[in-house]
């Protein structure tokens, strides 16, 4: 996955050749630090290993910090060593990668944060940057938040319009069972009348869609711990802490991918070796 994510981004950036490194000196060599230049949670460390290796084996990176690790302004993370005109050539989608991991991680850290001592988990969504779904569900992880179904084809979440296709809720729920037994199974749910459906017809995982905060308190009394209850939709971080007191067991926010600002990083050349 690291490896094609890279060869993707290198084929759209460098293409047939980097004409401006083609001015360097192919025996220039330089060391080149790193640095975070804001507070931030790191990810990305493996992506930014793969473009340097592709774009040039010989290269040496050094991290000084590992992914999760929490940075301060300023911090070095890493120091890279090689021949000047790869170190450009890599420099730009390298940090393309590290700046986006980094920012989907922190902007976790964050949410998770927010909610810290109430018995609840962050979940992404499948919100996330075209091509970079697996990248993004890896840096989630790296800011604490837990990673809900990867794709379509690893977990089942029936939503209003398979229930409206469908044509009743035990109705789906049931062929849900029939033809994919063992697959986690989770279904949505917009009401409390719903919610009351679902529980009789045996679902294990509920979905509750743009539930008020009483009706999420209402729903965790109906439910009394028979499905796992997750909240979703108008949750911000202004209102994350009060949705997790609730009772739910997982809020799932697409702002972690989609709303994601990049962290601020630098790659300077500097004199001597180690």
């Amino acid at each position: 996955m690291i490896r094609k994510d890279v060869r993707r981004a290198l084929a759209e950036d460098v293409g047939d050749g980097d004409l401006t490194a083609a001015l360097i000196s192919a025996g220039n060599q330089i060391q080149a630090q790193l640095i975070c230049r804001q507070q931030a949670i790191l990810s990305g460390a493996a992506w930014v290993d793969e473009v340097f290796f592709q774009v040039d084996p010989s290269v040496d990176l050094q991290w000084r910090q590992a992914d999760g690790d929490s940075l301060q302004e300023n911090t070095l993370v890493c120091t890279i060593q090689g021949a000047a005109a790869s170190i450009l050539t890599a420099e730009r989608t390298a940090l393309n990668f590290l700046q986006t991991l980094s920012g989907t991680a922190t902007h976790t850290a964050i949410y998770v944060e927010a909610v810290q001592g109430v018995a609840v988990n962050i979940l992404d969504t499948r919100k996330t940057l075209p091509g970079l779904r697996m990248a993004q569900k890896y840096a989630v992880t790296c800011g604490g938040g837990i990673n809900h179904r990867i794709g379509l084809y690893d977990a089942i979440l029936i939503k209003e319009n398979h229930i409206a296709a469908s044509g009743s809720i035990p109705a789906v729920l049931e062929q849900a069972c029939k033809l994919f037994p063992g697959v986690p199974i989770e279904i949505e749910v917009e009401n409390l009348g719903e919610l009351k459906i679902a529980l009789e017809a045996g679902a294990r995982r509920v979905l509750l869609d743009n539930f008020s905060l009483q009706q999420l308190h209402e729903a965790v009394a109906l439910n009394q711990g028979r499905a796992r209850l997750e909240a979703s939709g108008g949750v911000n971080l202004r209102t994350v802490r009060a949705i997790a007191e609730t009772g739910v067991d997982d809020i799932s926010v697409g702002a972690l991918t989609k709303d994601l600002q990049a962290v601020d990083f630098s790659l300077l050349f500097v004199d001597g070796k180690d």
